[in-house]
């Protein structure tokens, strides 16, 4: 059964995309059909980490929310991006959000129809025969977050060990609950390596009591990379690919 799971952050900066495209490659190393979508509307940039250029987007999800094109006809194969990870035969489809500043502007502008969204993404699954859709959100709470996640069979959600993070996940948290959301779990991302990875996990579970099922540490390959490409693809040995792999296989396969 195909799966529609919501990847979140209360604020930016917390490598959300990127922790959403590296779930998409590991879920697609199985041999699994997955599709991202970039819902990040007013900030997008999740294509960059699949080799894309701007010039290269020549339509986009903006196409489909306007009643431009299908939803189908927006979604780009992105299977190449995988190197050896597709060896399994799984398969990625990218649907990203246009970059040009006039897109954008109209978002902010004129905002979009949030149910037609959903139905675009029951769609998604259905025209594609998907495994598994991730929907990358905008960071915070506002009506499209908060319908994501409220269509979401599984959530996860985001945050760094700072002080901020946890009043603003606290508050996330809260939410997720009132929508009955069916699994939600915890990744706690560049986690300083000073840090003891076992003890942080115990503290935010303590404090949340939801399931912290990663803790990526701070990683200078990670920060080298600067999104030129997938971690798990460059990286497949590295602790952090690894953490992705035992997300994938206990949340998810």
């Amino acid at each position: 059964m195909s799966k529609l799971i919501s990847i979140h952050s209360y604020r930016g900066g917390t490598g959300k995309s990127n922790t959403t495209a590296n779930l998409a490659a590991t879920l697609a190393k199985y041999g699994k059909r997955v599709a991202v979508v970039d819902t990040d509307i007013q900030s997008p940039g999740i294509h960059v980490l699949f080799g894309f250029q701007e010039d290269q987007i020549t339509i986009a999800l903006n196409d489909y929310l306007w009643g431009r094109r299908s939803i189908s006809e927006v979604a780009y194969e992105v299977t190449d991006a995988l190197g050896s990870l597709a060896d399994n035969g799984g398969k990625i489809f990218l649907i990203p959000s246009s970059s040009r500043a006039e897109d954008i502007a109209r978002v902010l502008r004129e905002g979009y129809d949030i149910e037609y969204l959903s139905q675009g993404l029951q769609a998604l699954i259905n025209e594609l025969n998907l495994d598994y859709l991730l929907v990358d959100t905008h960071p915070g709470l506002n009506e499209e977050t908060l319908l994501s996640i409220s269509v979401s069979d599984v959530l996860f959600l985001i945050l760094r060990p700072d002080a901020q993070d946890y009043q603003g996940t606290a508050v996330t948290v809260d939410v997720a609950r009132k929508l009955k959301v069916p699994a939600l779990f915890m990744i706690v991302n560049k986690v300083p390596q000073f840090f003891d990875l076992g003890e942080l996990k115990s503290k935010v579970e303590a404090t949340y009591e939801a399931d912290v099922v990663g803790v990526l540490p701070h990683s200078d390959e990670m920060m080298v990379l600067a999104s030129n490409g997938l971690f798990v693809v460059k990286y497949p040995n590295d602790p952090v690919s690894k953490t992705f792999d035992e997300i994938v296989i206990h949340c998810l396969i």
